[in-house]
Order: structure tokens, then C-alpha cells, then sequence
């Protein structure tokens, strides 16, 4: 549920112009903190975050374990809410405020509009390959959801193992397989935890360029969580976490 104690705005806002010329903000941090409680002890895991990230962008979250990457992630995509602050996403020519959503609204949100990558694949046993990247067009009520799906894994190629189960996958297909699910439903952001932290080094660098292809080609912003700073290199921005503090923000490449 979300935190009684964070000021409650209107969802819907007019969309402001970006602090740089001929760049659209796609997200804006508005004092966003994370405490988790335990106890009589107050853990702060995010303090204070103000920054405007760009559609299009490709951005590197850089920290140690704890540093508050996850739970950055976690924020942008209504999985959590914070303690105070807001997260704020603009859609075509308006912002939603997450944080003046109700989980319900914010759940609806996250399906429409954000892809998520996660480092442990979280494919759904029981569906075939094909079944799990249709599966979010389908909770949309999009039609063409079998032609799109396809399409996709053809991209990633997967194409020839549309009836295949996920348990006769190696960890790089069971990614790929995720990829193309993330993807699916031409969401405006792509969010991706680690995604290559659970493979092998080549395996995992043949996953990262294949998303970042992806990514690139449709035109999406992507936010990367990483423990690796060879990601960094690839990026249009690099982040750098500490104990929930943005200490570094700076140019990729």
C-alpha cells in the first residue's frame, strides 16, 4: 500500500519542457526517499533523489550490493512506493504522478507501459515460450498478440522454439525469452535489474547487446542496474549509487 504520509497530487499533469534543448523528459525524481523500518531502526535506502532522465536514453545504475539500485527500479515502476517524494512519467503530452495512483492504478500503468527485465528470468513455468511473451499483450487486451510474439522471438532467435517450456531453456534463451516479453507491448521504458548477473561472462554479453539492439531500435529509454562498470562504456549515462545517494551522474561513453 502506498505510504499515507506522501503528499497526494493529482495523477495527471501537464508535461513540463526538458532543462535541455530538443530532449523530452521521460521521468522526473521529485525528492524521492525509500526508508524501510525495522524495528526501532530506520534503514534510509534512498535520500533525496531529484533528476529528469530523457526519452531515448540508456541509463547505467552503478552500486555496490544495498546501495539502493533495485529499489531505484523498483520505484520508477510502481512495484514499490516510496516514503516520501514522487516518481513522476510522462506519456505523450502528460504526467502521471505514480504516487498519487492506487496500487491497482499503478499496477494497470506498469502493464501498459513498462518492460521489465529481471536478473532470475521470471518466466511462467506452465507456458510455453510463445505463451510467455504473448502473455502481456493478452493482459492488455491487444489483439494480434500471437503475430507480435512471434515476431519477436524471431528477433531474439527464438523463433524455431515457440512451443518449447522454459525448464528446457538454457539461461541465455530463458533471457532472450524474457527480452522479447519485456518488449511485447511497445512500452514506453524498459527497466533491467541485473539482467545478466545469473549468466556465464559470453553468454551475458550476448544478452546485453541483444537488448541494448532492441532497445535501440525501437527507440526506448532503458535503465540498467549493474554491478558491472564495462556496461557503463555502452551507456548515453551512468549513475553511480552509494548508501542511496546519487554521488556521480555523468555523461556514458
Amino acid at each position: 500500500m502506498i505510504d499515507q504520509s506522501v503528499e497526494r497530487r493529482p495523477a495527471i499533469q501537464a508535461a513540463p519542457e526538458g532543462r535541455q534543448p530538443n530532449k523530452r523528459v521521460l521521468i522526473r525524481l521529485e525528492g524521492l526517499t525509500k526508508v524501510y523500518d525495522e524495528g526501532d531502526m530506520h534503514h534510509m535506502v534512498l535520500d533525496e533523489l531529484n533528476r529528469e532522465f530523457y526519452a531515448g536514453e540508456f541509463v547505467c545504475l552503478l552500486g555496490k550490493s544495498g546501495s539502493g539500485k533495485s529499489t531505484l527500479l523498483n520505484l520508477i515502476s510502481g512495484i514499490d512506493a516510496p516514503s516520501h517524494g514522487h516518481v513522476v512519467i510522462y506519456q505523450d503530452s502528460e504526467a502521471v504522478r505514480l504516487t498519487a495512483l492506487t496500487e491497482h492504478e499503478r499496477t494497470l500503468f506498469r502493464r501498459r507501459n513498462i518492460g521489465i527485465v529481471f536478473q532470475f528470468f521470471n518466466l511462467i513455468p506452465t507456458l510455453t515460450v510463445l505463451e510467455n511473451v504473448m502473455l502481456p499483450l493478452e493482459l492488455n487486451g491487444e489483439a494480434g498478440a500471437s503475430r507480435r510474439a512471434q515476431q519477436l522471438l524471431d528477433r531474439v532467435e527464438l523463433g524455431n522454439r515457440l512451443q518449447t517450456y522454459p525448464d528446457k531453456l538454457s539461461g541465455g534463451e530463458q533471457q532472450r525469452v524474457a527480452i522479447a516479453r519485456a518488449l511485447a507491448h511497445d512500452p514506453l521504458l524498459i527497466l533491467a535489474d541485473e539482467p545478466t548477473g545469473n549468466l556465464d561472462e559470453d553468454t551475458g554479453n550476448t544478452v546485453l547487446t541483444l537488448l541494448l539492439e532492441l532497445t535501440r531500435d525501437a527507440g526506448k529509454t532503458l535503465f540498467m542496474a549493474t554491478h558491472a562498470p564495462e556496461v557503463a562504456r555502452l551507456a548515453d549515462r551512468v549513475l553511480h549509487l552509494d548508501h542511496g545517494k546519487l554521488v556521480i551522474d555523468e555523461n556514458g561513453h
